[in-house]
C-alpha cells in the first residue's frame, strides 16, 4: 500500500542519514560478530558498560565486562546447538547471528539497530531461503536477542516495531515495556518489575519495618522501581525516610560539598531508615557500597535483580562490614552444556567477539590457582565458573522460543518444512468508529446503524444484532421443561393415589387434609419455571417475585405436620404444652404463607421486574430486569425460606426418635437438608451470572428443591399406598409403637 511504502521510504532515509552521521561525525569502534544462515537472529548486548565521549568525533567504549561477554556467547552457542542438534529441529534451514556490542549506550544501539535493519525494506519478505522453492530475497534478520537495560530496550523497541520485527529482551523488567500499544513487537523472558516491587513490599512487610528509604537510578528501570514502592508503601503503614534519583553524572564528582556520592553516603549513614532499597544499576551499586564499606555503615540494604547476583560486588574487600542484603533474583538454571562449551571454545573456530576476547585476555601460561572474574588472562576452567544462571540462562530460552516458534510456523517435521507464504509487515488503516456506525468511504462521514444492528470490522456494513434469550429449543430449555412436565404428572398421580387412600393412616401421617395444599404449592412451583423460560414478557416476568411464595406455602405445610407429630409423642408436659398451643394447623399455614405473600405483592407492586432489551456490542441481550432494591427483596425472599426450612429442619431432627412408623421426621430432616444446601449454592450464583444462563440457574433451584420435598416427603408415602398396603392400618401403627417402647423399656398396655 501507499502508507507501507511511505513507511518503508522513510526507514531507508533514516538508515542513510544515521549512516552518513556515523561516518563523518563520529568514530566508533564496537564489538561485532555475524554468521550467515537463511534465517538472521539478531543480538544487542553491552559486552562494554559505558562509552568515552570526551575526545571530538571519537567515542570509545569502556569497562569491558567479562559477564556480558559470556552471555553473548551463549547465544552463539545456544543457536549453534540448534543448527547442530539431531534429528534437526528445523530441518534444511540453518540460522545465523548478527550480535553487536551496544556498550550500555541507547544511542549506539540504535545505530546498531538500523544496521540490522537495512534489508527490511521488502514489506512481503518471508522466513524461508531460496532453496525450499522461494523466490524471496536473502535471509534478513527476523527477531531480534536484547538489549539488556530497559532504557535502551525502550529506544531499540520503538524502531524495531516500525518492521514488525520481534525483540526478545533477556533483562529488560521496567513496566513500562508491557504496554503493547507502544511496544506490540517486544517480548522477554524475565518477568517484569510489577512483581519485583510487589515482592520487595512482601518482604518489608514480612519483616515488620516501619521506615525504609529508596535509591534509584535516573532511567526507565529505576524511576518505575522507586515510583511504584512509593505507591505501594503510600497504600501502607510503612513510611519512606528519603527517594534518591541517581542522576547520569552521579560518579562524578567536582568538590567535596557537591559531591553527590558523598551526600548520598551521609543521607543513609543518618537516616532512620530500617532498610536501604536499591533499586540501580550495579555500576551505581559498587561505588555506594565502597563508600559504605569505607563509612563502616552497617544497615540493611535490599538489592533489586540488577545487582543481586553481580559477583564483582559480592567480592568487594570488607563487604561484609555492610550488613544484612537481601536480595531478590529471577528464576535460575543451568545453561545445558555450556560450562563444557567454555572450556573448549578455544580450541574451536571463533567469532570476532571470542577473538577480540583473546587479543585482550590472551590464554593462561599456566593454571590458575586461585579463580574470579575480574582475571588477566584467559585461564578456560576459571571461564567456566564465571558463567551465571540468571540472564544467560534468559537468553537460551530466547534463542529456545525462537527455534520453537520458527518450528511451528513453517510446520516442520523431522525431514522438511513446509513452504509458507504470509505478509510479515502490513499496515492497515484503523478507523476508531464506534461499533454501532459504519464508513461511507469517506473518513469525514459516517453513517449510524440502526439500534438493533452493528457495523463489522471493516466499518462498511450494518449486521443485524443476534436475540439472546433462553429459547424453547435450547438443550437447557428442552431439560428444564422435561423434568417440569415429568413433575406435574407425578403430583397429579400423587393427588389421585391419596384421594383414593384419603381415610387410611399414611395420609393422616402425612398432615390429611394439608397434603392437597402441599401438592397445590408444588404444582404451583413446577409450572413457575416455565416462566424463566423463552422470551421474556411481562406476564413471565411476575414469576420471579412469586417464587418463594409457593414454598412459604409447602414449608407452612411440613411445618403443621411436624407439629402434629410432636404433640402426638411428647410426654414431657411443659413442652407438648407449647406445641400443643402452636398446633393449629390452619392458622400456622396462613401466618407463615401471609408472611411471604405480602412480601412478594411488596415486591411486585414496588419494584417490579420488567422485560428489557440490554444492548451489547453484537447481542440484544432479553432479560426480565431487576432493578435497583429488587435483590434486597430477593434475598429476603429466599432467607425467610430458607428460615423455614431451618426451623423445619429443627422440629424434624428432634422428632426423628419418635415412634413414626412412616418415618416422616427423618424423611423430612433429608429434604430440609437439601433445600438449605441448594439455596445457599443458588443465591451467590444468581447474583454473579449474565446473559441467558441467569433464569437458567433459578429454574434449576426451583426444580430441585421442590423434587427433594417431593421425593423425601410424599412419594415414600405413596410407595406405602400402593405396594404395601399391609403397613397402612391402624393395626401395623400400634403393633410399631409397642414394640418401640418395649426397646426403652416402658410399659404398654395392650
Amino acid at each position: 500500500s501507499d502508507q507501507t511504502a511511505f513507511m518503508m521510504l522513510l526507514l531507508r532515509l533514516l538508515v542513510t542519514f544515521m549512516s552518513l552521521f556515523h561516518s563523518y561525525s563520529e568514530i566508533i569502534t564496537v564489538l561485532h560478530a555475524y554468521s550467515p544462515g537463511d534465517i538472521i537472529i539478531g543480538g544487542l548486548f553491552p559486552i562494554h558498560l559505558n562509552t568515552n565521549k570526551t575526545k571530538p568525533r571519537h567515542v570509545v567504549c569502556t569497562e569491558y565486562n567479562l559477564q556480558m561477554f559470556l552471555r553473548s556467547q551463549v547465544m552463539i552457542y545456544a543457536i549453534k546447538e540448534i543448527n547442530q542438534r539431531t534429528p534437526r529441529l528445523l530441518p534444511n534451514l540453518t540460522l545465523g547471528y548478527d550480535i553487536y556490542d551496544t556498550c550500555g549506550d541507547s544511542i549506539l544501539a540504535v545505530r546498531e539497530t538500523l544496521q540490522l535493519m537495512k534489508n527490511q525494506s521488502d514489506p512481503q519478505s518471508c522466513l524461508l531461503p531460496d532453496h525450499i522453492n522461494s523466490s524471496l530475497p536473502e535471509p534478513q534478520t527476523k527477531v531480534v536477542i536484547g538489549e539488556r537495560y530497559s532504557d535502551v530496550s525502550i529506544a531499540v523497541a520503538r524502531f524495531l516495531a516500525l518492521t514488525s520485527v520481534a525483540q526478545i529482551s533477556y533483562a529488560s523488567s521496567s513496566e513500562v515495556l508491557s504496554k503493547k500499544f507502544k511496544f506490540p513487537t517486544f517480548f522477554r523472558t524475565v518477568p517484569s518489575d510489577e512483581f519485583q516491587t510487589k515482592a520487595i513490599y512482601e518482604l518489608v512487610k514480612e519483616f515488620n519495618w516501619k521506615t525504609v528509604a529508596i535509591v534509584g537510578s535516573d532511567d526507565e528501570y529505576g524511576k518505575y522501581g522507586s515510583d511504584r514502592l512509593q505507591y505501594i508503601f503510600s497504600k501502607s503503614d510503612v513510611c519512606v525516610a528519603f527517594v534518591e534519583i541517581l542522576s547520569g553524572g552521579f560518579l562524578e564528582s567536582s568538590s567535596d560539598s557537591q559531591d553527590p556520592l558523598k551526600n548520598l553516603a551521609e543521607k543513609i549513614k543518618n537516616s532512620v531508615a530500617e532498610a536501604i532499597i536499591m533499586f540501580t544499576k550495579d555500576d551505581y551499586i559498587e561505588s555506594i557500597l565502597k563508600k559504605a564499606i569505607e563509612n563502616n555503615m552497617n544497615r540493611t540494604w535490599i538489592a533489586s535483580d540488577s545487582w543481586s547476583t553481580a559477583t564483582h560486588i559480592a567480592t568487594l574487600p570488607g563487604i561484609e562490614k555492610i550488613g544484612q542484603v537481601f536480595g531478590f533474583i529471577f528464576k535460575r538454571n543451568e545453561v545445558p552444556g555450556f560450562r563444557d562449551h567454555v572450556r573448549s571454545m578455544f580450541n574451536r573456530s571463533k567469532n570476532d567477539i571470542l577473538k577480540s576476547h583473546m587479543e585482550r585476555y590472551p590464554l593462561c601460561s599456566k593454571r590458575l590457582e586461585e579463580c574470579n572474574c575480574s582475571m588477566e588472562c584467559s585461564d578456560p576452567n576459571c571461564l567456566a565458573s564465571c558463567v551465571d544462571q540468571d540472564e544467560s540462562y534468559s537468553i537460551y530460552l530466547a534463542v529456545q522460543v525462537i527455534a520453537e516458534g520458527l518450528r511451528r510456523l513453517l510446520k516442520c517435521d523431522i525431514h522438511s518444512c513446509e513452504r509458507t507464504e504470509f505478509t510479515a509487515f502490513e499496515v492497515h488503516i484503523l478507523h476508531k468508529y464506534h461499533d454501532r456506525k459504519v464508513s461511507n468511504g469517506e473518513c469525514e462521514m459516517c453513517e449510524s446503524c440502526e439500534d438493533w444492528q452493528y457495523s463489522n470490522e471493516g466499518r462498511d456494513k450494518c449486521l443485524n444484532k443476534t436475540h439472546e434469550f433462553l429459547d424453547w429449543t435450547d438443550p437447557i430449555s428442552i431439560t428444564m421443561s422435561f423434568f417440569s412436565v415429568l413433575a406435574i404428572i407425578i403430583v397429579i398421580a400423587f393427588a389421585v393415589v391419596i384421594i383414593l387412600n384419603y381415610n387410611t393412616p399414611v395420609v393422616k401421617s402425612i398432615g390429611g387434609c394439608l397434603c392437597f395444599l402441599e401438592l397445590l404449592s408444588l404444582l404451583f412451583n413446577f409450572c413457575l419455571t416455565f416462566t424463566y423460560l423463552g422470551k421474556p414478557t411481562k406476564t413471565s416476568c411476575v414469576g420471579i417475585p412469586l417464587f418463594g411464595f409457593g414454598f412459604s406455602v409447602c414449608m407452612s405445610c411440613i411445618l403443621s405436620n411436624l407439629l402434629q407429630i410432636l404433640v402426638g409423642f411428647k410426654f414431657d408436659l411443659k413442652v407438648r404444652s407449647w406445641i400443643k398451643k402452636l398446633n393449629q394447623p390452619i392458622a400456622v399455614v396462613i401466618t407463615i404463607s401471609g408472611i411471604q405473600l405480602a412480601l412478594s405483592v411488596s415486591w411486585l407492586i414496588l419494584i417490579p421486574t420488567q422485560p428489557t432489551e440490554d444492548h451489547k456490542n453484537t447481542t440484544i441481550l432479553h432479560q426480565c430486569k431487576m432493578y435497583e432494591g429488587s435483590q434486597n427483596f430477593l434475598i429476603a425472599t429466599i432467607a425467610y425460606n430458607a428460615f423455614l426450612g431451618f426451623i423445619s429442619f429443627l422440629f424434624a431432627f428432634k422428632g426423628k426418635q419418635l415412634p413414626d412408623l412412616y418415618k416422616n421426621a427423618v424423611l423430612i430432616t433429608v429434604s430440609m437438608v437439601l433445600f438449605l444446601i441448594i439455596w445457599i449454592i443458588f443465591l451467590p450464583l444468581f447474583l454473579s451470572l449474565e446473559g441467558k444462563y441467569k433464569p437458567a440457574s433459578n429454574c434449576a433451584a426451583i426444580l430441585i428443591s421442590s423434587y427433594s420435598i417431593l421425593g423425601c416427603h410424599l412419594a415414600p408415602k405413596c410407595y406405602i399406598m400402593v405396594f404395601r398396603k399391609e403397613r397402612n392400618n391402624q393395626n401395623a401403627i400400634s403393633e410399631y409403637i409397642r414394640k418401640h417402647y418395649e426397646r426403652e423399656g416402658i410399659a404398654v398396655v395392650k
